[in-house]
């Protein structure tokens, strides 16, 4: 086993789709995450960031903070909505002002959703819901800047924050970067002349699977590994220069929660893919397919769902409120379970094959 882990290895490092893959995700990434280097606690006279972005885009590099007192935000709403329902525009209502009041009125004492629903059905006003929505967040001063991001300091460090939108975009990576890497995995093995070469040399079922999936697996966690590294110097370097906390351990229990058993999910979807098709490459297609159907999170109550087995966690959320999907320990549970099952597979079908 330790032969053929060996060999697989050192042909991937020899390989220049490693490294040229390696670089492609760095700068991806970092295009990715540099916007979240330039967090910083507003300094006196300094000039808040004046870029112009969607607000659902909007995050507190931008300067945008989210909206805690639920009065202010309703009569910004309300405001809102009177002032499109006076507006003489092509888009808007036409209302007089005494109209408009009546309106305001007859929602004063309805919740938002009730009061939308009452404005799209008797005005045509369609978009109330959404304008509440946009609310949840407003370009804030130095002062609420800087208290927003020293009260989310104060729960975690900064580097708790930044792990959680690393590995979003790693998992990401790493899943598209995997899926073309491991192809080489079996590809000269599964040649006609080597695979019954294989099959006759003195080595058991368990040795030669384990053998490729765990070598494939190491290739893998040697390009996580790197990028962990990479982008925790990039954050110490940003928590250094802004005087945030930082612990190193944030990173490492990310990546091991929630990339390294979507990694080896991967390794053993290739492994049983060669030996059923006796060519690997069939399951790339099945996987980017897997990816895309990984990255369909599911929303109910305002809460994102993973979908089951899922080989991609994804982390919703603004940087300070970023979270994993709901079920995701319990996803990545199975996720281990299911590799273990097909590695299982993979060693029955080799003895089936085995020529004596």
């Amino acid at each position: 086993m330790k032969t053929i882990i060996r060999r697989s290895i050192l042909d991937y490092l020899k390989n220049p789709v490693l490294w040229i893959g390696l670089i492609i995700i760095v700068a991806s990434m970092y295009q990715c995450l540099s916007s979240y280097f330039q967090i910083h606690y507003i300094k006196q006279n300094e000039q808040i960031s004046q870029n112009k972005v969607a607000l659902e885009d909007a995050d507190i590099m931008d300067g945008y903070v989210p909206t805690s007192d639920d009065k202010e935000r309703r009569r910004e709403w309300e405001d809102t909505i009177k002032e499109n329902l006076m507006d003489t525009s092509k888009n808007g209502f036409g209302f007089s002002r005494q109209e408009a009041d009546n309106v305001m009125k007859e929602i004063q004492n309805m919740d938002v959703t009730t009061a939308s629903e009452f404005l799209e059905s008797k005005y045509g006003y369609y978009n109330a819901i959404y304008t509440y929505e946009d609310l949840e967040i407003h370009k804030g001063t130095a002062e609420e800047i800087n208290h927003y991001i020293g009260q989310k300091l104060s729960e975690h460090s900064f580097s708790y924050y930044f792990a959680k939108k690393f590995t979003d975009f790693a998992g990401l990576h790493m899943a598209f970067f995997a899926t073309v890497l491991l192809s080489f995995l079996f590809i000269q093995d599964t040649r006609k002349s080597t695979y019954e070469l294989l099959h006759t040399k003195p080595i058991t079922a368990i040795q030669y699977i384990c053998g490729k999936v765990i070598s494939g697996f190491i290739s893998m966690l040697g390009v996580l590994v790197i990028l962990n590294v990479i982008f925790f110097m990039l954050c110490l370097k940003t928590s250094l220069k802004s005087g945030f906390p930082v612990t190193p351990i944030d990173f490492c229990v990310n990546s091991l929660i929630y990339i390294v058993p979507n990694l080896l999910m991967i390794c053993c979807v290739y492994t049983i893919t060669a030996l059923v098709f006796k060519n690997p490459l069939p399951a790339a297609p099945m996987l980017f397919l897997y990816i895309i159907y990984s990255n369909m999170l599911t929303m109910k109550d305002n809460t994102y769902y993973m979908r089951p087995l899922s080989i991609m966690v994804r982390f919703p959320g603004r940087f300070f409120e970023t979270h994993a999907a709901e079920l995701s320990n319990i996803n990545q549970l199975f996720v281990v379970i299911a590799s273990a099952i097909l590695l299982c597979l993979s060693v029955t079908i080799w003895k089936r094959r085995r020529v004596y």
